[in-house]
């Protein structure tokens, strides 16, 4: 008996604990992959994307903790790309645009924070171009910050996966046969090497961002390599183009969630990305709990109508009038007037009856 309770206690605790354990954040790129005897986890990945009809720009930056010292991860894209360092105060402001509304709901009766219940207060490096026929093409490879990036164009998954490795891209085994689709397309691809030029710094904190440039008439999201992940996954997306933009399936994860929508007249750092014209700016969360049922990249469309939204955060407070609660009045006022009626019956109940006294009457006509 007491080990069936012991067991129940453990399966509980154990229960309780993965329940506080936080998602990592879903990176386009799948999981993030160290250099060999250390680990990475990706604490968040926020991605800015910016879509004209005709360019797309995608800002992705990370959030990472362990104590790994390099990292790679790849991106496809469907075009020829360019990559440079983002700003790095495009998040912030963001983060500022889309912040929840606060709102105060107010309730009649008195809670167990509330008097009389409580007496207290509670608040609430350059490369040769790709050559004819080869099966993995340099199309450039520049040093930017931390970062070393190699964009490439492949016609064969596995010697993509191949040169990856020889050039220092340490990525999941299982990575040649999740890029054949994008080999299919033709698309292309900017891997990422994260080697800080500090000789042994780890990859701690916020790491700069990236800006990606590429051209594609319609607006993607590359999301397949992500069913390598191993842990489920959270998608962050903040779209800025010219209507309310939502994606077009889950594909395999929860229904997305509109966090915020509005039309933004940016300056700083948002105006840089957007050229200081006003835009309409979606911004999206979706939860992945099982990463392998990742069917397919996020294409975004616009919605039929451009309809504003804001998130609001409620706070509860007692409903009061010049510092008294509503309920206390209410009470008070009912107590008040059944009192006064209680006595008026029993003032109507003394009074002696007018029709049990003989009544002197004076007739003038007589007397005269």
């Amino acid at each position: 008996m007491k080990r069936r309770i012991l067991a129940l206690l453990f399966a509980l605790l154990t229960t309780q604990i993965a329940a506080l354990v936080s998602p990592a954040y879903a990176c386009g790129c799948g999981a993030m992959v160290p250099d060999g005897g250390s680990r990475i986890g990706v604490d968040r990945e926020s991605s800015v994307v910016r879509w004209d009809g005709r360019t797309e720009e995608i800002v992705m930056r990370f959030t990472v903790g362990g104590d790994a010292r390099r990292a790679a991860w790849i991106m496809p894209v469907p075009g020829r790309a360019s990559v440079e360092l983002g700003n790095p105060a495009l998040f912030p402001q963001l983060a500022d645009l889309t912040r929840p509304e606060r709102r105060t709901r107010t309730y009649f009766w008195p809670r167990g924070t509330d008097w009389p219940f409580s007496s207290g207060s509670s608040d609430g490096v350059g490369a040769a171009l790709p050559g004819a026929g080869a099966p993995v093409g340099v199309v450039g490879r520049e040093r930017l910050g931390d970062f070393d990036v190699a964009r490439l164009t492949a016609t064969d998954p596995e010697a993509l996966r191949t040169w990856l490795r020889d050039n220092g891209f340490e990525l999941p085994e299982r990575l040649a046969a999740e890029l054949k689709p994008y080999v299919d397309q033709k698309w292309e691809y900017v891997a990422v090497r994260l080697a800080p030029r500090e000789q042994g710094r780890t990859l701690r904190g916020e790491l700069e961002p990236l800006r990606i440039r590429f051209d594609s008439a319609r607006l993607v999201y590359p999301m397949r390599l992500s069913r390598l992940a191993r842990t489920p996954q959270s998608l962050g997306l903040y779209v800025l183009a010219g209507h309310r933009m939502e994606p077009r399936s889950a594909i395999g994860g929860a229904v997305p969630e509109v966090t915020f929508a509005g039309t933004v007249s940016p300056g700083g750092a948002l105006g840089e990305l957007t050229g200081g014209e006003p835009v309409f700016l979606t911004a999206i969360e979706q939860r992945f709990p099982d990463p392998s049922r990742i069917d397919g990249d996020h294409e975004l469309r616009a919605t039929a109508e451009d309809t504003p939204y804001r998130r609001a955060v409620y706070r509860n407070e007692l409903l009061t009038a010049g510092g008294v609660p509503v309920w206390l009045l209410t009470v008070g006022g009912v107590l008040a007037a059944a009192v006064a009626a209680a006595v008026l019956l029993v003032v109507r109940g003394r009074r002696p009856s007018r029709s049990g006294r003989p009544e002197n009457r004076v007739d003038l006509r007589e007397r005269s």
